[in-house]
């Protein structure tokens, strides 16, 4: 059994951000993010001040909007719409979740696509759908980016995916739909969830279940990636997978901590990076 270290992999990759940020410098180009946060919940909190401690360390530029509970939607609206149009910023992202009267749709659909940083657009969706170059939404990103650096080839491999959320399942789903593989996609209302992850060759999960995944569910030399991530009333964090029963079992599987989290901030930093250039290289500032 070997551990995929996400860590370690979303340090090389952050490292590299910032040298080609260095490059573009350069030439004047400093890329730049914009992230709105919307009411006081603690996790999304927690997860701004990661994503802005990793922006000043690769040098990117980044701001946060930090806005109440009550803000109406169409407030919102209208600072998305400033920042479309400020050519200071090339990505934007809308931390969720919103709170329950805003139409978190309404929202996602309101930025620019080439801004679209976050890859929840229709416009990148719909790009990722038939393989074209886009905005892919940051962790499954980051989790063909760990086959990639670990040489696992999704080609010809049957893989389960357990959750079907539209920031995580579903752009995974086509992901690994376009790279060759056989996808079955899981969800809550999937009957005999056992019989689906015990023929795949790579288990992805994801949906905040801790300990869902279990030995007796996952076949022998089987691929682990594990999305979840839980706290436990010890305060300990977990996955979707029961680590200690199923590692023995793999060939490869992600920790938690330490897995496929890092590498969410590091696609994040890597597709702010992909924003600027091609804005630049439309004013010609950059080349290809």
């Amino acid at each position: 059994m070997k551990l995929i270290d996400g860590k370690e992999l979303s340090k090389k990759i952050r490292a590299n951000v910032k040298k080609e940020i260095g490059v573009l410098e350069s030439v004047g180009v400093t890329p730049g993010l914009a992230v709105l946060l919307v009411g006081d919940d603690p996790a999304s909190k927690t997860y701004v001040s990661m994503k802005e401690k990793a922006c000043e360390e690769a040098g990117i530029y980044s701001i946060v909007h930090k806005m109440p509970t009550s803000i109406s939607q169409e407030k919102i609206l209208e600072i998305l719409d400033m920042i479309n149009k400020n050519d200071y910023i090339d990505g934007i992202l809308v931390q969720l979740p919103l709170p329950a009267h805003i139409d978190t749709d309404t929202i996602l659909e309101s930025i620019d696509p080439e801004k679209d940083v976050d890859g929840f657009h229709p416009f990148n969706m719909g790009r990722l759908v038939l393989g074209l170059d886009c905005f892919a939404p940051c962790t499954p990103l980051g989790v063909m980016r760990m086959l990639q650096e670990y040489e696992i080839d999704p080609k010809g491999k049957d893989v389960c995916i357990v959750g079907a959320s539209n920031i995580v399942g579903k752009p995974m789903f086509n992901l690994l739909l376009n790279a060759g593989a056989t996808v079955d996609i899981c969800h809550i209302f999937t009957k005999d969830l056992k019989s689906h992850t015990k023929r795949a060759d790579i288990v992805i999960v994801g949906v905040g279940k801790a300990n869902l995944i279990t030995e007796e569910m996952i076949k022998d030399d089987a691929i682990v990636i594990d999305i979840g991530i839980n706290r436990l009333e010890n305060g300990k964090l977990v996955g979707d997978v029961d680590f200690y029963s199923v590692a023995p079992k793999c060939s490869y599987i992600t920790p938690v901590p330490g897995g496929v989290g890092p590498m969410t901030i590091a696609m994040l930093l890597e597709n702010t990076l992909k924003a600027a250039k091609n804005r630049n290289k439309k004013k010609g500032t950059v080349g290809e």
